[in-house]
């Protein structure tokens, strides 16, 4: 089980996340998602994301996030998903995040500033390749367990008129 229900979710120990759905400065005349492959796990695509620390809001730690993981936070929140959003991990992926059994997300749709200079060689890289590409071949890369919930955010924004 990859979403969570409420039951579920009450013995569990979800960490606080934030992900960003980022678009290319080119939204919206094209529409196009960045989406990077992990450094620590083979195959593993993902959108950016990040623990949410200590007396940060979720939009604080977005902005930390996206300099921390992409090298730019200059972006322009779009929309925000209405609800926190819970997953969790698979067994080897639990293991190395221990105390968490999963993720508890906030998820912001942001587009890339024009001009905007994304770096994935960071401090602590954790992305070796990234690419943009349509909505509809995200699912060519997304790791298993992340499918669900990106699929959920995807539809919302689709269905908002956003994407």
């Amino acid at each position: 089980m990859f979403m969570i229900d409420e039951n579920t979710k009450k013995d569990k120990n979800y960490r606080p996340n934030v992900a960003a759905i980022v678009l290319s400065a080119k939204y919206p005349e094209k529409c196009e998602i960045f989406i990077a492959s992990r450094t620590d796990i083979s195959d593993a695509w993902q959108f950016p994301q990040g623990g949410i620390d200590k007396g940060e809001t979720p939009k604080e730690a977005l902005f930390r996030e996206l300099e921390e993981e992409i090298g730019t936070n200059e972006v322009e929140i779009i929309s925000s998903y209405p609800k926190l959003i819970s997953y969790d991990f698979p067994a080897l992926i639990a293991k190395k995040m221990y105390p968490y059994d999963g993720q508890e997300q906030q998820y912001y749709l942001v587009k890339l500033n024009k001009g905007a200079k994304i770096n994935i060689n960071t401090k602590i890289p954790e992305f070796g390749a990234y690419k943009f590409v349509s909505t509809k071949k995200i699912y060519d890369y997304i790791a298993f367990f992340k499918r669900p919930v990106y699929k959920e955010v995807i539809t919302y924004f689709k269905s908002q008129g956003y994407i």
